[in-house]
């Protein structure tokens, strides 16, 4: 059986033109979201949908774009149906994972999606190794400063102060004040 899912982001626009195309390709079912963007996590519509596809169902839309809020989220989408054996088509781009072709289209976009996952990766990480070179802190900023952290510190180990009263002083809990001062002794 085939299910359709239809979405728009506005209240303005119009599910006409993606509901025709569901019909026109056989769709038995229609689910749709109306005024809700493909970032949002709560679409009722397409919770349905998932929720009445049976083994053997194929879920269909008018173009891609209506099922995923970004290329990762579509492919792992994709993947949990396919290990309920439920099939996907989309329309625009002529996708139909019931077919070797359209199996092959959909693993060349999953391929894609995990290469640009790494090539995002790489580059934080090189950002974050030249910064580290040319002396920038990455992070938060420290809450304390050295000297005040210094003077913590030698409240707390030679002055007796307790914990507790130092990092209220400075406003933090004592496991922060603790950590901070562990990790000024072992060179952190």
């Amino acid at each position: 059986m085939k299910i359709g899912y239809a979405r728009v982001s506005t209240e303005d626009q119009k599910l006409d033109l993606q509901i025709d195309a569901l019909k026109k390709a056989g769709c038995v079912e229609i689910y749709s979201d109306h005024a809700v963007s493909g970032g949002s996590f709560n679409r009722p519509g397409l919770t349905k949908a998932l929720d009445s596809l049976q083994g053997g169902d194929t879920l269909v839309v008018w173009r891609l774009d209506r099922l995923g809020r970004s290329l990762i989220h579509l492919v792992q989408l994709i993947n949990e149906l396919g290990t309920r054996d439920v099939h996907f088509q989309s329309l625009s781009e002529l996708i139909d994972t019931a077919s070797s072709g359209g199996r092959l289209v959909f693993h060349m976009m999953a391929a894609l999606a995990e290469f640009v996952r790494s090539l995002i990766s790489e580059r934080t990480r090189a950002g974050m190794a030249a910064a580290r070179r040319i002396g920038r802190h990455m992070g938060r900023k420290p809450i304390l400063s050295d000297e005040e952290l210094r003077s913590a510190a030698y409240a707390v180990s030679h002055q007796g102060a307790h914990l507790s009263d130092v990092a209220k002083r400075h406003g933090l809990a004592p496991r922060s004040l603790r950590r901070m001062i562990q990790a000024r002794v072992h060179g952190k």
